[in-house]
């Protein structure tokens, strides 16, 4: 026992590993990379259950086998975060790579609790039964860090964005759905190695192994016919201005400089009739052209995406500008930049992130805050604690979260007014948070992100494919309007339908159309997620007393 207990731990590096593949690296990830999924984590499921084993320490093992495996994953899988800290963020290299180190250590505690909680049920009821609570145990994992530590990044359901028909769980049960599926999956394969369900037949094994290989090729392969088959017309027009601004460079913008960013904020607002990719950049995808008619058009909304840009709402600069913009091109503009609101007393002036509208007229229409700010970037949390944060996050701003998940009317070009719900960056992966703007009525969702913090690293695709997924469960046409990159329209089934290279300063002339429908997903959130949680806490509860009361 003693001599294959490295087995164990070289299982967990090997499902870390695993389980990096079917997420983008450094670029798109090709669809095929999404199997790994199906059997990634199976090493760690069988390297827990082995060490649940153990007579000595067995639940403290497994939760160390299984943490271990976390903290390689989230280090492999967020590696963006030293670029974006060192490069980016003025800091040194020793404390960039401290801070990655940080962060997976604390998010490795999630994979360690599913572990943990694998080995009680284990323990007490057996292999099979711990097999089975497996996908819910995950999902629970999910959720809680969703919910504690609020970073629901790449969760597993993610790597399946590509696969249409496993998709048709996302407007029911959100991405926890798609991960319950692999997790069984995985489970399955594990207990086809183990041959435990409750007999020890090679017939069952077997078995096992025909179902679980039977779901996969059958699942993928259905998903690939199913790519096409979904409609998704189109009865509006955007652009969607990817001005390509250095995120380190100074943005003020003084004296001629304003007006050169400006005349080019004109000029591509304008450009409603040209060339597009007609997929996702990097991928072979053709291109595509919008041909516009004799007649002169104008687009249904202009977007600025968020962008170091001296864009603040009660500069009277600003507001010509964005004015003459809307009116240059006879539509509504949405604008990234700095909201304020006077508050009085000891706090003075609040800064928020915003999406500011402009109608067609020049006129301001409004603006939606940002509630779900960024710790260590938009804010400091615990400031009054952390206090040496300061010093290592000189350049960190200082914003104050929304409060109200706003819908927009914006009239299109026939006098027709469609509700627009606004969402910037980050926000965009928060999906219980999406919703909302659906339930209150957003038609369509439209994202303004600055991706350049993030280099070219994984990050930028990973964004991408979580907004997706925000589409695919509200049934929403999606218009992603960033930086840099990644620009694009995703359509309510999420495909990428029209997108522009990445570092190039351009415009997306962008086709959508409007859904009011409700899906499950987005009138009653996870639900699935909370059934699941509650589920794991009381297979491990009632497997935790037993062992006790033994």
């Amino acid at each position: 026992m003693q001599g294959q207990r490295w087995m164990r731990w070289a299982a967990a590096v090997l499902s870390a590993g695993l389980l990096e593949l079917p997420f983008p690296l450094a670029g798109p990830m090709p669809p095929w990379r999404s199997v790994f999924a199906w059997f990634g984590l199976a090493p760690l499921i069988w390297a827990v259950l082995r060490a649940s084993e153990d007579e000595d320490r067995p639940l403290r093992r497994s939760f160390l086998v299984a943490y271990l495996c976390g903290v390689l994953w989230y280090m492999g899988n967020c590696y963006w975060i030293y670029a974006t800290m060192e490069i980016h963020g003025g800091l040194p290299p020793v404390v960039s790579a401290l801070l990655l180190v940080m962060f997976s250590l604390v998010l490795g505690g999630y994979f360690g609790l599913f572990g943990l909680g694998l080995a009680v049920v284990r323990r007490r009821f057996g292999i099979g039964w711990a097999l089975a609570a497996a996908p819910f145990l995950w999902v629970a994992q999910e959720l809680v860090g969703a919910r504690i530590t609020s970073v629901p990044w790449d969760q597993l359901g993610y790597s399946q964005v590509d696969n249409a028909r496993l998709t048709l769980l996302a407007p029911w049960t959100g991405v926890y759905g798609i991960s319950f599926v692999l997790v069984a999956v995985n489970a399955l394969f594990v207990g086809s190695w183990m041959g435990r369900f409750g007999y020890r037949g090679q017939n069952l094994r077997g078995m096992a192994k025909g179902i679980a290989f039977g779901l996969i090729i059958g699942t993928l392969f259905a998903g690939t016919l199913r790519t096409t088959r979904d409609k998704a017309p189109t009865s509006a027009t955007a652009v969607l201005v990817q001005p390509n601004l250095d995120v380190t460079a100074d943005n003020d913008w003084n004296g001629p400089d304003w007006d050169t960013h400006i005349a080019q904020f004109t000029k591509l607002a304008g450009e409603e009739c040209k060339t597009y990719i007609a997929g996702i950049p990097q991928t072979g995808a053709s291109n595509g052209e919008i041909q516009c008619p004799p007649w002169p058009t104008h687009p249904d909304l202009v977007a600025w995406p968020e962008a170091p840009a001296p864009f603040i709402q009660p500069d009277a600069k600003f507001q010509k500008a964005a004015a003459q913009v809307a009116q240059s091109v006879q539509s509504p503009l949405v604008v990234g930049g700095i909201g304020t609101e006077w508050v009085g007393g000891d706090e003075g002036w609040h800064n928020y992130n915003s999406a500011m509208l402009f109608r067609a007229d020049g006129s301001f229409q409004g603006r939606y805050d940002k509630i779900h700010l960024v710790p260590f970037g938009e804010y400091i949390p615990f400031k009054d604690l952390l206090t040496f944060a300061h010093k290592l996050t000189g350049r960190v701003s200082s914003f104050s979260r929304g409060t109200d998940r706003m819908v927009f009317r914006i009239p299109d070009q026939k006098g027709t007014l469609h509700r627009y719900g606004f969402l910037i960056c980050y926000e965009a992966v928060f999906a219980d948070e999406v919703r909302e703007f659906a339930k209150n009525g957003a038609e369509v969702l439209v994202n303004l992100s600055d991706d350049g913090w993030y280099g070219d690293t994984s990050a930028p695709w990973q964004h991408l494919n979580m907004a997706r997924m925000r589409a695919i469960e509200n049934r929403r046409w999606l218009l992603r309007d960033t930086n840099n990159g990644v620009t694009a329209a995703i359509d309510p089934y999420g495909r990428v339908r029209q997108s522009i290279p990445r570092h190039a300063v351009d415009a997306l002339p962008a086709q959508y159309g409007f859904r009011d429908d409700v899906t499950f997903y987005t009138q009653h959130g996870d639900v699935f997620g909370w059934l699941c949680a509650l589920s794991a806490i009381a297979i491990v509860g009632w497997s935790a007393t037993k062992l006790v009361t033994h």
